[in-house]
């Protein structure tokens, strides 16, 4: 049996994330080992083995998944059925200590993990397979009233002298309006949206903030001032900026503008929103200048002439009539610089310093909902609950580019009228 789990382990689990799952379930229910027995006899890491069996084996195998998950337990004379995400994170970090908070007795929280089990029995008391186990974590479970025990479901035996808390599934609230956005998390991951929505909202508003005045004053200057000359070396410049690689974008400000951030204002690190927001800005230009460039160069010449015949200044003609005729080709490119700016990945990853924190200033360091799913879809079992979340803050991130270019067009429609 165990040449047989080396063997395949070593082979399939290089070309098949799902077989090793499935493998690893196998082994843990037949040998009723441990992660850390698991993860020694298939050469890869603990860590790697949890996430096997708690998420990716889900969508393989239900079943299975099932007999290998960990529940939560506790005493049979605990009042408490179930307890949100929230509660649990709480509890595990030893912010709750006193089950009254959740609505229990007076009695102290006593938090138990299966790793903890050597500290009560020897590894004789036991087994050398941890046969024994479940007999010991019942009897761990009897004797303290206070504890809430994170164990794999194959160690409660039928006659469990306690009762396993409900699965209760995550709230519209916890998801939209939580404040940690921690996935891996056990027992309790965290889906709380918060940190990434406004670490976006953050990023995206000073990166138009920057981009949008520069952006027309130059679209204005190539328009109605530059001479042919000095517009037909430029255009072509701006042009070639926007066919730069994101990758590119986010070295230069790796490089430049994190350092610079740091020095100026001081800080331990320059990985902050603001570097992510002009990153952006730079990055939103191109398209910015391009679009409302084109669309001010359309106005007719007969309306510049009849506004200068009538009195009026080049400047009062640019602000009076050239603007306002080009309005709606101005805010196609306004709109497509902050398509580009909300939903850039690679660059905002580089440089923001990828924190999922509810950002209180641009001067540090957050995580973007773009930069998110890049950097986590890849390790998010298809169909798990990590994976769904991911999805939602892709339907999330469509909603509030929406949302922006719908207000930017209502805003340009009034200053039209």
């Amino acid at each position: 049996m165990q040449h047989k789990y080396h063997r395949q382990g070593c082979v399939t689990m290089k070309q098949n994330v799902e077989d090793r799952a499935a493998m690893l379930g196998e082994y843990i229910v037949e040998n009723k080992a441990t992660v850390r027995r698991a993860a020694k006899q298939f050469g890869v890491s603990k860590s790697t083995v949890h996430k096997d069996v708690a998420e990716r084996l889900r969508s393989v195998d239900m079943g299975l998944y099932k007999e290998v998950s960990s529940v939560l337990a506790v005493n049979k004379a605990n009042p408490v059925q179930e307890l949100s995400a929230a509660q649990i994170k709480d509890v595990f970090d030893e912010e709750i200590t006193n089950w009254k908070e959740l609505g229990g007795p007076d009695a102290e929280v006593k938090v138990f993990r299966l790793e903890d089990i050597t500290s009560y029995f020897s590894e004789e008391e036991l087994g050398a397979e941890y046969e024994k186990a479940p007999r010991c974590i019942g009897e761990i479970v009897a004797g303290n009233p206070g504890i809430i025990a994170f164990v794999p479901f194959k160690f409660i035996e039928k006659d469990f002298p306690g009762h396993l808390l409900k699965d209760e599934s995550i709230s519209f609230d916890e998801v939209f309006a939580g404040k940690e956005w921690f996935p891996t998390a056990t027992p309790a991951p965290q889906f709380g949206f918060l940190p990434l929505i406004t670490g976006t909202l953050w990023v995206s508003f000073f990166a138009i903030l920057f981009a949008l005045p520069f952006g027309l004053s130059v679209a204005v200057y190539m328009s109605e001032v530059a001479d042919h000359r000095t517009r037909s070396f430029l255009k072509p410049v701006i042009e070639l900026l926007s066919g730069i690689p994101s990758v590119v974008y986010g070295f230069f400000g790796l490089i430049v503008i994190v350092p610079l951030i740091q020095k100026i204002f001081n800080l331990p690190v320059g990985e902050t929103g603001l570097a992510g927001s002009i990153v952006l800005a730079i990055m939103a230009l191109p398209t910015i200048i391009t679009v409302s460039e084109d669309a001010m160069r359309n106005c007719p010449r007969a309306m510049r002439e009849a506004s200068l015949a009538l009195g009026a200044t080049r400047w009062q003609t640019i602000y009076k009539v050239v603007i306002p005729f080009s309005i709606s080709g101005i805010t196609s490119g306004v709109v497509l610089g902050i398509g580009r700016a909300i939903g850039e990945t690679m660059a905002v990853l580089m440089v923001t310093g990828n924190a999922a924190v509810i950002p209180t200033t641009i001067l540090e360091p957050l995580r973007t909902i773009p930069a998110t799913i890049a950097a986590e879809l890849g390790e998010a079992p298809a169909g798990g609950a990590h994976y769904e979340a991911l999805f939602l803050l892709g339907v999330v991130l469509f909603f509030i580019t929406m949302l922006i270019n719908f207000s930017v067009e209502y805003i340009s429609s009034r200053t039209n009228k």
